[in-house]
């Protein structure tokens, strides 16, 4: 599964994919991008604290950074999403440009990335994932389409106006 809610401003191969998780070589491919009018600073502060995702996220819930504050390059962490515990480790951090992570739960790996592009009104966010997995198979079959390309969405809409608000308190209002 693939889906472009967007004109694409970033291609595709800006993404550092591992080979296993190209696009072309997995079942399914979550593809989500929103022009935010937010700064990258404010976006890059509000996806690295993932202790907060929880807050505005509605699919995530149960953050361990294993000790830290935020993500930061290397680090293993865990959280809940979809209701599945999933054990991730950061594979690419370039401050307020690109974040990406592995995962792996019961039935499923995958590999999640994000970049941020500074434009002219705050910046373009892309956010991409591919899934292997019986579980993610399973799911598929049992709701096809759109269930994690809507969630996918609602953290991207979500994740602007925490950025939003981050901006505004930066500059006293």
């Amino acid at each position: 599964m693939s889906t472009n809610n967007f004109a694409t401003q970033s291609s595709p191969s800006a993404i550092h994919w591992p080979d296993e998780f190209r696009p072309g070589h997995a079942p399914i491919h979550i593809r989500n991008e929103l022009n935010v009018r937010a700064s990258p600073a404010s976006v890059w502060q509000v996806l690295i604290d993932a202790q907060r995702w929880p807050s505005f996220y509605p699919q995530a819930s149960e953050v361990d950074l294993s000790g830290a504050t935020t993500l930061e390059p290397d680090l293993n962490f865990s959280w809940k999403t979809m209701g599945l515990r999933i054990n991730c480790n950061v594979r690419e951090f370039e401050p307020e440009s690109r974040l990406a992570w592995d995962a792996k739960g019961v039935g499923t790996w995958a590999y999640h990335a994000w970049l941020i592009t500074p434009t002219a009104t705050g910046c373009h966010v892309l956010t991409e994932e591919t899934q292997h997995g019986w579980l993610c198979r399973l799911g598929q079959l049992m709701m096809p389409g759109s269930l994690h390309i809507k969630w996918h969405q609602v953290w991207l809409e979500k994740l602007e106006l925490e950025a939003q608000c981050l901006d505004a308190g930066k500059n006293g209002h």
